[in-house]
C-alpha cells in the first residue's frame, strides 16, 4: 500500500510553474527520501501534501484517502510533521511546549513523556527552549510531531543547521522509527549524502519535475563500473575494438569500455599494440552517487 500518492500534482505562483505534474508513490512502512537541489520545489510539496498549500492542479492521497473538503482532518490527525524551523514558545520548557502540542492534538498525557524519550531530551524538559541549542530545538520539534504516534511523519530538511554530532543523532532517530513504531518517514533534503544514510526509497526532483523515483538500491544500481581507455588515435582504436566485438563509446577524449577480467584487458591492450596504437592510459571507474544526483539534476551547487 502506498501511504501517499499523487497524481499530476502542479504547484503555479504567478507565471512560475513551482510543482510541475508530480506524481509520488510513498510505500507503507518506509523512509522515503525527497531529493533535490534548493528551490527543486520540495518545501512547496510538503507543504501541498499537508493541506497547507492549495494545488492548482493533481490530487493528492494520504492513508488512502483524497485530501478534500472535511474528511482531511481525519487523515491529517494521523500525521506528523515538521516543515522548515520548528515553533516553540522559548519563555516555556521543553515540556510545557509538548504539554501544549499534547492538548490541541488530543494526545495522551503519557505520550509526552513517550516523545522526551524517544529524541533524548528528558534530562533537558525542564529547561526553557530559550536556552536549547539548534540541536536540542530540532529534536524538540521532532517530538511534537511523534506526539500522538502519527503512521505519517514529514520531515522537511530536518538536519538542517545542526553539527556533525547533530546530524548523525538526528539520523539514527529517523532510521529506528518504521522498526520501532511501524510509521512511514517522508524526509526531505538537498544533499544525497543525508538521503543515503537514511531511505530505502528515494524520489528526485528538478525545478518542479519528477526525474527519478525507485528504491535507493535503484538508484545505487546506476553506479556501474566501466573501463576509461585513451589512446594516440580514440577514432582508430575505437574501429579496432568493434572488429573484436568489444563496444565502446567515446566520451571527452576518451574511449569508455565495460568492465573486462584482467587477462581480457592485457589482451586487448597487445593488441591495439601491435596494430601501432599507443595506449596512453586505462583505467577502472565508477560513478559515484553524486555524479548520478547531477546527471538527474544538474545542479553542482548543492553538493
Amino acid at each position: 500500500m502506498n501511504i501517499i500518492e499523487t497524481r499530476d500534482l502542479c504547484k503555479r505562483y504567478g507565471g512560475v510553474m513551482r510543482v510541475a505534474h508530480l506524481d509520488l508513490d510513498v510505500p507503507e512502512g518506509s523512509v522515503y527520501g525527497f531529493l533535490g537541489p534548493n528551490g527543486a520545489g520540495k518545501s512547496t510539496t510538503l507543504k501541498m501534501i499537508l493541506g497547507l498549500v492549495r494545488p492548482t492542479a493533481g490530487s493528492i492521497r494520504v492513508l488512502g484517502e483524497r485530501m478534500e473538503g472535511a474528511g482531511r482532518l481525519a487523515v491529517l490527525r494521523q500525521v506528523g510533521s515538521l516543515i522548515e524551523s520548528p515553533s516553540y514558545y522559548g519563555h516555556l520548557t521543553g515540556e510545557e511546549n509538548l504539554r501544549i502540542v499534547q492538548t490541541l492534538r488530543g494526545a495522551p498525557e503519557k505520550s509526552v513523556g513517550e516523545v522526551l524519550g524517544i529524541v533524548r531530551l528528558e534530562g533537558q524538559r525542564n529547561k526553557k527552549v530559550a536556552h536549547y541549542s539548534l540541536g536540542m530545538k530540532q529534536r524538540l520539534g521532532l517530538a511534537a510531531a511523534l506526539l500522538g504516534r502519527p503512521r505519517l511523519l514529514i520531515l522537511d530538511e530536518p538536519t538542517n543547521g545542526l553539527d556533525p554530532a547533530g546530524i548523525q543523532e538526528m539520523r539514527q532517530l529517523i532510521r529506528d522509527l518504521p522498526g520501532r513504531f511501524g510509521m512511514t518517514v517522508v524526509v526531505s533534503s538537498h544533499l544525497l549524502s543525508e538521503i543515503d544514510q537514511m531511505a530505502d526509497h528515494v524520489a528526485v526532483i528538478r525545478e518542479g519535475e519528477l526525474v527519478f523515483q525507485d528504491t535507493l538500491a535503484a538508484l545505487h544500481g546506476r553506479s556501474t563500473h566501466h573501463l576509461a581507455l585513451r589512446t594516440d588515435n580514440n577514432e582508430r582504436a575505437c574501429g579496432l575494438l568493434a572488429q573484436r566485438a568489444v563496444p565502446c563509446r567515446q566520451e571527452e577524449g576518451w574511449l569508455i569500455l565495460p568492465v573486462l577480467r584482467d587477462e581480457d584487458a592485457a589482451r586487448l591492450t597487445r593488441f591495439l599494440a601491435e596494430n601501432r596504437l599507443g595506449v596512453v592510459r586505462l583505467e577502472e571507474r565508477q560513478k559515484s552517487l553524486e555524479d548520478i544526483f547531477l546527471e538527474l539534476t544538474g545542479k553542482a551547487a548543492s553538493l
